[in-house]
């Protein structure tokens, strides 16, 4: 996923097909006797709909698509033969996509409401659905009225604005701030490449890896872009990645071994987490001191005393692979709890 074509939110606008009215129409033919009516139906009208499909990582393929319109239904015709129905317009989009509708109040402000999400592949969601066609005249017929002249019109199809948006499905996300050595483990345990560099916000995109275990276990791994206290608020990359962290199962939360104070640093992570959504302290999470190729025994167990308080924890280095089978153990046993 490179930065430049990673799209996690986007807004579309939707339509979907009018139902085709149905014929009022009677039969003319020359040796048929009280021919009577025979209007056909009308064709239904195109939906808009989005579908699950693992191949996509990414909500780009929307960014130049952003008005989606279906077709309108065929009307009826005579000898009872009903219009034809519109094609469904179908949307393929990543696993983990959120669909909110935009409604406008009459004061000129805005709410939005979910319609629904995308988590499996194949999986539909109706954004909005097409017209239905209208009976044709032949279907009010009865005995006190042999020719109706009337026939159903077609029904309106539906507008809206939607807002798409992506959380990363993931079993397990990398919490921390920028340089914590998120991207480095993921390569290390991964074939994901993501960019590594010695410099602040080097990920501007989440970024997945498939990790194994063992006996052909895996799970999958995201590397979320680096928070600094105050992303609740807008500052650094902001909330736009936090949301990506409400889909993992399991928080490993990443402080380098020369933080000045690594029990503060986690508490700011924590309170970022919480400050955005409450919810994500149901989470389970492990604690990754990182970079510790070059820490003795000793001293290890000195900063052992300083490392917060019921979370269990771990001191990994990913360049000399440190306690790196340890870790992937450790993650497993949480996803299985």
């Amino acid at each position: 996923m490179a930065g430049s074509n990673f799209v996690d939110y986007v807004k579309i606008f939707a339509r979907s097909g009018h139902g085709g009215g149905g014929s009022t129409h009677f039969r003319r033919e020359k040796f048929v006797a009280f021919g009577g009516p025979d209007g056909g139906d009308g064709g239904k009208g195109g939906s808009i709909i989005l579908q699950g499909d693992k191949q996509y990582w990414t909500l780009i393929h929307l960014k130049y698509q952003r008005h989606q319109f279906a077709e309108d239904g065929e009307h009826g015709s005579g000898a009872r033969s009903s219009g034809k129905d519109a094609k469904d317009i179908i949307i393929p989009v990543p696993l983990g996509t959120v669909a909110n509708r935009i409604y406008e109040n009459e004061d000129g402000t805005t709410e939005t409401e979910t319609v629904g999400e995308v988590t499996a592949d194949g999986e539909q969601l109706v954004l909005l659905k097409g017209g239905r066609g209208g009976l044709g005249n032949w279907h009010f017929k009865s005995a006190t009225n042999q020719t109706p002249r009337y026939a159903q019109p077609g029904e309106d199809g539906e507008e809206g604005t939607f807002i798409l948006e992506l959380k990363v499905l993931a079993d397990v996300g990398l919490v921390g701030f920028p340089n914590a050595g998120k991207s480095t483990l993921l390569s290390v345990v991964s074939a994901a490449k993501p960019k590594i560099a010695n410099y602040a916000f080097t990920t501007l995109e989440p970024n997945l890896g498939i990790v194994e275990v063992r006996d052909h276990k895996s799970f999958v791994m995201a590397d979320i872009p680096g928070i600094i206290e105050g992303a609740h608020e807008g500052r650094g990359l902001g909330t736009r990645f936090l949301r990506h962290i409400e889909r993992n199962s399991v928080l490993l939360f990443m402080i380098p071994a020369d933080s000045d104070d690594i029990r503060r640093d986690y508490e700011v992570l924590l309170g970022e987490l919480t400050q955005y959504n409450p919810e994500l302290l149901d989470k389970e999470r492990l604690l990754a001191i990182t970079k510790c190729d070059m820490l003795d025994d000793e001293l290890i167990a000195e900063m052992r005393g300083h490392l917060p308080e019921g979370v269990p924890s771990v001191f990994i280095s990913s360049v000399s692979g440190l306690n790196i089978q340890q870790l992937k153990d450790m993650l497993w046993e949480a996803l299985q709890r």
